[in-house]
């Protein structure tokens, strides 16, 4: 019988057999606390706030699964990419990790010896190192603002990493690395690919060349929607993907793949919360293996970037499910992969956003919208005051120009068309172009269509999501009051009495905080204010079903369905007013 190390080196194999499927990180002995890691991270502590060896303030509240990232604009490292060289310092490894390295290195020949793959968990790539310096939004913006820049501080960020990458292989002797580096939401890239391409690739090229030279299994976690650039993925030397999610539709991966790579992972963070069933667990688990095993290369487990669950009860209904699964007889008969999903369809027809300036024939309404979704915030001014002089309605401007240009972008986001960095950029030229609009728009007694407050529910500091559909509310003419992150019920339903908004949007992204989107609902009846508001939520973890259980009136999946969605509840209450 195969050790577990021996049969996840079977499962690496294009032709591979493995005897069984591993349960989860079985066949891995992690080796943490070593001399980078403890210079790093070892201010990391569950309840603290600390600051990290480049800056970064970092938040790790006492129910939260893991630390995270607090930028604020006060906050941030770098606070002009023009002038990145003045604030951005890499930590010193060399002067301050050389010792200290000759244990580590022997729990890895011990790990070896007991018949495990040794392996270190390499945080913070280069991709994330960048957003912890800016945030996500700067980060992404700047990627087409100033590409130079970018490419100089990525550049920066990769000879650290190489850096540090090098003292771990040549100290400790590691058989596998797991790379930590997100590139995306579960539903879409965070960047069109070729702009992946353009700034991330080679990079990465280039550090896992070293990994395969020096016989080091090349791991890559990213709990996100990889499809538009999974052969790049492989191409750069991507053996394993961890932390695949199912919204990737595993089965067509598969079929696509081939074996070239393995992919880890398929049980996403919707079965790990205080409340799931040993049942639901394992009817969900066994539903996944049931359709992944069976095409190979595919190692179960929870899409975590490192092993565990958050809530104790669930891993080992995952490794139950798992034996079971195991003790089958199973007379594989293959089945090809179910239809193609919204998100593989809208991925195969990626459309390349031009950079090219709007063309000037056409109706002036309909090249500020051109405009806008192309995120050239001078064309929407210069545009938005000639109309104004031609004797346009600022409000015509407003509806016709700047909101249907946002909507069409709104539109092209959801079906995977359009990314993060121009929902960012159109945000800031709609938000100059009502600035400018405003004295003409006072003139005309224009009103908003309604108002909400939005923000991410307490425990989570994950604002990306709430942002871009604060960004698709505000085009779609609703006055928003954004509470932020770690936002409590209290201030929700404070907020909403004292401001009478129409509607509260609550967001969260982890399994852990969802609870606290049902306190909003409950106060809200206790308040008495329940039946006067729409309360909206949403975010990676939640579902429909979650929105139905908890009594909230409307569940989307992404930020341009949650602006439709409350025009359309807006207009619906007018209705019946």
């Amino acid at each position: 019988m195969r050790t577990p190390a021996e049969i996840f080196r079977e499962s690496l194999k294009i032709d591979g057999k493995p005897e069984r499927m591993l349960k989860q990180y079985e066949a891995f002995e992690f080796i943490f606390g070593d001399p980078c890691n403890a210079y790093l991270r070892g201010n990391r502590v569950k309840g603290s706030t600390s600051v990290d060896r480049w800056g970064t303030t970092i938040l790790f509240p006492e129910d939260a699964p893991g630390p995270t990232p607090h930028i604020t604009d006060e906050l941030k490292v770098c606070k002009d990419i023009t002038r990145w060289r003045e604030y951005v310092r890499a930590p010193d490894l060399i002067a301050n990790c050389s010792e200290g390295w000759e244990p580590f290195r022997k729990r890895c020949e011990e790990a070896r010896e007991n018949g495990k793959i040794p392996i270190i968990l390499w945080g913070t790539g280069i991709f994330e190192q960048a957003h912890f310096l800016m945030g996500i939004p700067d980060t992404l913006t700047n990627l087409y603002e100033h590409p130079k820049e970018m490419h100089e501080l990525i550049d920066y960020i990769f000879e650290y990493r190489m850096q540090y990458l090098k003292m771990l292989v040549e100290n400790m002797h590691p058989d596998a690395i797991l790379s930590h580096d997100d590139w995306g939401t579960n539903a879409a890239l965070f960047m069109q690919p070729d702009l992946w391409r353009e700034f991330f690739k080679e990079p990465y090229r280039k550090l896992y060349k070293y990994m395969h030279d020096n016989d080091v299994i090349v791991i890559h976690h990213a709990d996100s929607y990889l499809v538009p650039i999974i052969e790049d993925i492989i191409e750069i030397g991507v053996q394993v993907w961890q932390g695949v999610l199912p919204e990737n539709d595993i089965p067509r991966l598969q079929d696509q793949i081939k074996g070239r790579m393995v992919l880890f992972g398929g049980f996403g963070a919707a079965i790990d919360r205080a409340d799931s069933t040993e049942e639901e667990i394992y009817e969900y688990v066994t539903k996944g293996l049931d359709e992944y095993c069976p095409r190979g290369g595919f190692v179960p487990c929870i899409t975590y970037g490192a092993p565990g669950s958050v809530f104790p009860h669930v891993d080992p209904v995952i490794n139950r499910a798992i034996d079971d699964y195991n003790s089958r007889l199973h007379i594989h008969q293959y089945r090809p992969a179910k239809p193609v999903r919204r998100n593989l369809q809208s991925a195969d027809k990626v459309a390349v956003i031009s950079k090219a300036t709007v063309s000037d024939d056409g109706p002036i309404l309909d090249r500020i919208a051109g405009a806008i979704k192309k995120g050239q915030k001078a064309k929407v001014l210069k545009l938005s005051q000639q109309a104004i002089e031609e004797g346009t309605p600022a409000q015509q401007i407003l509806s016709d120009g700047l909101i249907k240009g946002m909507s069409q972008l709104g539109d092209e986001f959801s079906a995977n068309k359009a990314f993060v960095p121009e929902m960012l950029m159109a945000a800031k030229c709609m938000s100059a172009a009502t600035e400018m609009l405003k004295p003409h728009l006072v003139g005309e007694g224009s009103e908003t269509i309604g108002k909400a407050c939005i923000g991410t529910v307490k425990g989570d500091m994950h604002d990306i999501g709430k942002n871009l559909v604060k960004i698709m509310l505000e085009g779609s003419g609703i006055d928003v009051i954004d509470l932020g992150t770690d936002v409590s019920a209290e201030i929700f339903i404070d907020t909403a009495a004292r401001e009478n908004c129409d509607l509260i949007v609550c967001s969260s992204l982890l399994t852990t905080t969802m609870p606290e989107m049902r306190r909003v609902v409950e106060l809200a009846k206790d308040k008495g204010i329940r039946d006067s508001i729409k309360i909206f939520v949403g975010g990676s973890p939640v579902t429909q079903e979650f929105a139905d259980e908890i009594g909230a009136d409307i569940y989307t999946d992404d930020a341009a369905s949650a602006s439709r969605a409350a025009v359309a509840a807006l207009a619906n209450r007018k209705e019946k007013q």
